[in-house]
């Protein structure tokens, strides 16, 4: 078995908690509460499922092979070492590229439209407005880029930022529903249903996913095989919380049609508020800059893992340039992919911006359907590789095992793995599964678009990333080949 080599200039400094912070900050979606809310009741009850029967058995497999690989790439490293570099390097593409269209497209707008509504007047598509988006974006790059030792602090206090801003607006919206009732709860229907679970089930696996990002920094780590499956743990039980808690105060408190999919989560936070009086204003404008604190860092520490992968893939030869692969020599960040990041981020957002002159709810949804489709796909190959690397490499030392051995291990990657095929399938192809068992599904009121306009933006996109990847390996592959004489042979050995 080979693995990609060492990165010099890399120093360990990332403890048990520093980890689970990491995947706390990474994996609770903030943007993605109000669309899981707008479910209703039966939100609740898939939440509760798709934490028992997907993130339980993902969290138990990422677990064991993080801590017997805790190589610096992590997932880059797993499918190389399972199935060859270009199947890690188009794994890697797709994990990555979701991250620049996340941060421009979907968390930008959000945490610009909480500042416009609580914080400070930005208006729509005006200059303070793209100023904003500007210094969002960059504040995220910027924490990737400076040094882990000192970046970890940052994504660790935008992890409690988003657990107390989450806790506060759960505690306010039951002592709202004491107060007033729980009006949300006339007519909420909590029995789940085939075509609520068609609706939601991309979107909880695209919040409950990406535990296994911090082993992007696997040798940054100061004892990965002890502490990542013990951190995986901590941060799901968090995330399992910090997702069913909340959607469940809105659904209680706010009525039928209130929450919608970009606003939710401060439009409920408006409601609920009122109990505070006077004080409801001061306490709203703290609630969005802790809102835009935790998107800020939930942007950046996603760069933080997926720049690592793909920069390990540059540095493997799996994509364009190896100098994209280059660690700073002082900061031990890979500053020309965090840049490239930052410059891809910055283009997605004009580009939003033009599209939807301004309106982030004209972008939003299709914005976080790109997103959920590019990431899901990028487990096609990642999920198999847990289990290529299990039964090949029986011998690695696993200080941590999945209950009842390989049968165990085998069953829940399996179990895991028809869950994200479900979830590609219906995220590129939503109301083909509706249709196929009789539930009537309306495209264009669902999606304000046609079919063919939706299919050629999602499979345009999917399309396009593997041409990217693809190019950027065979680039590298022509580069690194040796020359040939002109009857065949190889040229001198270096």
């Amino acid at each position: 078995m080979s693995v990609p080599a060492a990165v010099p200039h890399l120093r360990r400094s990332l403890r048990r908690f520093d980890i689970m912070a990491i995947g706390v900050a990474a994996v609770i979606s903030f943007d993605v509460i109000g669309q899981i809310a707008a479910g209703g009741g039966q939100a609740v009850t898939w939440i509760a499922v798709i934490a028992a029967g997907f993130l339980l058995p993902y969290a138990l497999i990422f677990a064991e092979t993080g801590a017997a690989f805790p190589q610096e790439g992590g997932p880059y490293v797993w499918v190389e070492v399972a199935f060859g570099r270009l199947a890690a390097a188009l794994t890697t593409m797709f994990y990555w590229v979701t991250n620049p269209v996340w941060l421009g497209g979907s968390l930008v707008f959000v945490a610009a439209q909480a500042w416009d509504g609580f914080v400070f007047p930005l208006g729509s598509g005006t200059v303070a407005d793209y100023v904003f988006k500007l210094v969002f974006i960059w504040a995220a790059i910027l924490t990737a880029v400076v040094s882990l030792r000192r970046g970890k602090w940052i994504t660790t206090g935008g992890a409690g930022a988003k657990v107390l801003a989450l806790a506060l607006f759960t505690a306010t919206a039951v002592a709202y529903g004491v107060q007033h009732g729980f009006r949300g709860l006339e007519g909420s229907v909590f029995t789940p249903s085939g075509a609520g679970f068609l609706t939601l089930v991309p979107v909880l696996l695209f919040a409950f996913v990406g535990f296994e990002a911090p082993n992007a920094a696997g040798d940054e780590m100061l004892d990965p095989q002890r502490d990542v499956p013990v951190a995986i743990a901590m941060s799901g039980t968090i995330a399992t919380c910090c997702y069913l808690l909340p959607v469940a105060a809105i659904v209680a408190v706010a009525p039928a049609g209130r929450v919608t999919g970009v606003g939710g989560f401060m439009d409920a936070a408006r409601l609920v508020f009122g109990i505070y009086g006077s004080w409801r204003g001061p306490l709203l404008t703290l609630v969005a800059v802790l809102f835009a604190l935790a998107l800020l860092t939930q942007g950046s520490a996603w760069m933080i893992v997926a720049d690592r992968m793909q920069a390990m893939a540059a540095a493997d030869g799996g994509f364009f340039s190896r100098g994209l692969g280059v660690f700073h020599p002082r900061l031990g960040t890979p500053v020309r992919m965090n840049l490239l990041s930052g410059v891809a981020a910055t283009l997605f957002m004009a580009a939003a911006m033009s599209l939807a002159n301004g309106d982030a709810s004209a972008i939003f949804g299709v914005v976080l359907t790109v997103a959920i489709t590019t990431l899901l796909l990028s487990y096609i190959a990642v999920i198999p590789a847990l289990l290529a690397l299990r039964l090949r490499h029986p011998d690695v030392p696993r200080p941590y095992r999945v209950p009842f051995g390989r049968r165990g291990f085998t069953v829940a990657t399996l179990l895991v793995y028809a869950w994200i095929l479900l979830g590609c399938w219906v995220a590129l192809f939503p109301g083909t599964l509706e249709t196929f068992v009789g539930i009537r599904y309306d495209f264009r009121a669902a999606w304000g678009v046609s079919r063919f306009t939706f299919e050629a933006f999602t499979l345009g996109t999917a399309v396009l990333l593997l041409a990217v990847g693809a190019a950027g390996y065979v680039t590298q592959r022509m580069r690194t080949q040796p020359p040939h004489d002109q009857d065949g042979s190889s040229g001198p050995a270096r």
